[in-house]
C-alpha cells in the first residue's frame, strides 16, 4: 500500500506546490491514504511529558492546519500528530504563490502566513471521530492582532478538551513581529498569561496537559539559555526545535532558493540539530525535546535522537519520499539501535 502512495507523489509533484498539498490532504479525507502498524517494534515506544508514543516519528504542524486528517495520519504509522498552526480568527495568509520546492536541494521554502479557517474550523475538525493516537494542537497568534499572548490563551481555552498536547508557536519567520516572542521580557510575558490559564484548565475535568513551545533555529547562545529558564520556571513540558530557518546557505542551487519565507528540508538539518544539541544541554534533562528539521532518513532521526530528542518530527521530506517514508524510518531506526547495543530507545537519548 506504502509503495503505491510512493509511485503517486512524482505525479503529485507535477502540481504547483501548494495545489499539490491539497490534493494529498483531500485524498487523505477521501481514505486513500497509507496504511502501516505505528507500533511495529515494541522498542520504539517511547514516553513523552507523559504521552505514551508507539513510535517517536511525529508529524509536524504545517501539514494539516485545520486538524482535517489527523487520523489518515496516524494510520499512515505516525507515533503522534501535531495539527496547526490554528489562529482565533480565520485568516487568508500571505499572497500565492508561497510554497516553493527547491528539488535540487530537497528542500522547501514558506511563506504561508498561518493560513488557517480558524479555532472553530479547527476544534470541528478534532472533533471528528478517528483512529486513536496522540495528536497534538500548535496554536499562534492572528497576524492583527492586538494583544498576541491573549490569542494563545484562547487558543488553549477553546481547545484544552480536544487535544492530547499543545504546542506555543511563536517562531513562525511568516508573521512579522512573530519571532520577537522568543525574547527574554515578550516571553516571559507570553509564558505568564499561558501559566495562569493553564492552570485554571488542569483544574478542570480535563485535567493537565503538555504544553510545548516550538523555537527557531536562528538563535544565540544566550537566546538558548533565556529560552530554557523561561520555559522551566513557567512550567513548560518541553521545546520543539526547531522551526523553519530564515538563513540560506550558500550550497542552495535550486532557483527557488532566494525566495522570501522559512527554509525546511535537507538544509536544516544540521543548524537545527546543533541547535538541538545546544538546548539539550542548557536543559539538563528538565525539558522534554522534539527534533525537527531535516529528517529524511532513520540516521538523520536517530542522530536527532543521539542529540538529545525523544522524539522527532517531519514534514518537508514527505515532498520527496512520499509517505512509505514513515515506515521505512521506523524500521530503519529500529535497526540502528540494535546495532548499538541499544535495547529501548530511551537509552539512546542524549547518547553523543
Amino acid at each position: 500500500m506504502s509503495l503505491l502512495h510512493d509511485l503517486a507523489t512524482p505525479a503529485i509533484r507535477l502540481l504547483e506546490a501548494e495545489d499539490a498539498h491539497g490534493v494529498t490532504v483531500a485524498a487523505l479525507r477521501a481514505g486513500l491514504g497509507p496504511r502501516a502498524a505505528a507500533n511495529a517494534d515494541p522498542m520504539l515506544a517511547t514516553n513523552i511529558a507523559g504521552l505514551s508514543l508507539p513510535n517517536p516519528i511525529g508529524l509536524a504542524a504545517g501539514f494539516d492546519k485545520d486538524a482535517e486528517v489527523p487520523g489518515a495520519m496516524l494510520r499512515a504509522g505516525f507515533g503522534f500528530v501535531e495539527c496547526g498552526t490554528t489562529t482565533p480568527r480565520p485568516q487568508p495568509g500571505n499572497p500565492r504563490p508561497r510554497l516553493f520546492r527547491l528539488t535540487a536541494d530537497r528542500a522547501v521554502i514558506n511563506r504561508m502566513g498561518f493560513n488557517n479557517r480558524g479555532l472553530e474550523a479547527f476544534a470541528a475538525g478534532l472533533a471528528r471521530p478517528r483512529v486513536a493516537g496522540v495528536v497534538g494542537a500548535n496554536v499562534g497568534a492572528n497576524k492583527d492582532s492586538a494583544d498576541r499572548a491573549r490569542d494563545y490563551v484562547t487558543g488553549l481555552q477553546r481547545l484544552w478538551s480536544m487535544a492530547d498536547y499543545f504546542t506555543l508557536n511563536v517562531s513562525s519567520p511568516n508573521t512579522p513581529g512573530l519571532r520577537d516572542l522568543q525574547g527574554k521580557a515578550a516571553l516571559e510575558d507570553l509564558l505568564g498569561s499561558v501559566s495562569g490559564v493553564r492552570r485554571t484548565l488542569a483544574a478542570g475535568p480535563a485535567g493537565q496537559k503538555p504544553v510545548f513551545l516550538k523555537v527557531a533555529p536562528d538563535l544565540t547562545s544566550a537566546d538558548v539559555a533565556d529560552i530554557v529558564e523561561a520555559a522551566v520556571a513557567f512550567g513548560l513540558d518541553g521545546l520543539i526545535v526547531s522551526n523553519t530557518t530564515i538563513a540560506r546557505p550558500d550550497h542552495l542551487r535550486d532557483a527557488h532558493r532566494d525566495e522570501t519565507g522559512g527554509l525546511s528540508g535537507a538544509p536544516l538539518f544540521g543548524p537545527s540539530t546543533r541547535i538541538l544539541g545546544e538546548f539539550h544541554q542548557a536543559a539538563a534533562g528538565r525539558l522534554a525535546l522534539i527534533g525537527v528539521g531535516g529528517v529524511g532518513s532513520p540516521c538523520e532521526a536517530y542522530a536527532k535522537i543521539r542529540a538529545g530528542a525523544s522524539a522527532v518530527q517531519l514534514y518537508s521530506a514527505m515532498v520527496y519520499h512520499g509517505p512509505g517514508l514513515v515506515g521505512r524510518l521506523n524500521r530503519g531506526l529500529a535497526a540502528l539501535l540494535r546495532a548499538d547495543g541499544f535495547a529501548r530507545l530511551g537509552d539512546a537519548i542524549g547518547a553523543v
